[in-house]
């Protein structure tokens, strides 16, 4: 089974950083400073995960995620981009690049190993597990003039599979609230209905989701990934 986790940073402290943090643990871990040196290795090598940071000399930590994503031996394998959290115009383009989770900077150490646990063996071997929840919150979605209230079916980083009133065609841009947590406020963030299932279930794609949201899903569905998998 894979047993190395590939990390690309051109910040030789994050890769020290993250080295350190898995060796904790004893993983062990390739490290590479220069981003061009990557593509040889994900040719050869199944990683267990993958660390990418977003701003590399080319190829950056979005167009790695791309061509991992193409085809080889780590097209499942779980990425996670280190971006800064102010970096919001990113998260969208390394969702659709195939980007699992996000790392923000400063690095801390104890989301380093929450991600890794996220990316143990039996998730690696059920990628929709790995990208959904089943969960079941409120939700309330607004596409221009209408207002329909339903709730989540599933739930990952990506989008939400929702049962609702009606459904809208694909390709509607809608706003949809979450509530996670009772009596927190709702995350609202933009999405758009990829597919439609009957009359009532519609699968929503996140889009251009801030860092503040982005990192609020993630902190919420990661406990739940873990005890899934516990």
């Amino acid at each position: 089974m894979p047993s190395r986790v590939l990390v690309v940073d051109d910040d030789p402290i994050v890769c020290e950083l993250i080295q350190e943090a898995l060796s904790s643990v004893e993983m062990e871990s390739l490290t590479l400073i220069g981003s061009s040196q990557a593509a040889t290795h994900l040719a050869k090598e199944k990683f267990r995960a993958i660390f990418l940071d977003v701003h590399m000399p080319c190829p950056n930590g979005i167009e790695l995620t791309k061509q991992i994503r193409a085809s080889g031996l780590n097209r499942t394998t779980p990425i996670a981009i280190i971006t800064a959290e102010g970096d919001n115009a990113v998260l969208g383009r390394a969702f659709k690049a195939g980007a699992s989770f996000f790392l923000f900077k400063p690095v801390d150490r104890h989301r380093i190993l929450r991600l890794i646990r996220v990316s143990a063996d039996s998730i690696e071997h059920e990628a929709r597990r790995f990208q959904r929840v089943r969960i079941s919150r409120k939700v309330s979605i607004e596409s221009g003039s209408e207002r329909l209230s339903g709730t989540t079916l599933d739930l990952s980083l990506n989008g939400m599979f929702v049962e609702a009133s009606l459904t809208l065609p694909p390709g509607s841009a809608v706003r949809v609230n979450v509530e996670l947590q009772p009596g927190t406020p709702s995350l609202s963030v933009a999405a758009r209905v990829v597919r439609v299932a009957g009359d009532k279930g519609m699968g929503l794609q996140i889009e251009n989701a801030g860092a503040a949201e982005t990192k609020t899903l993630q902190e919420f569905l990661i406990p739940l990934i873990l005890a899934d998998i516990n």
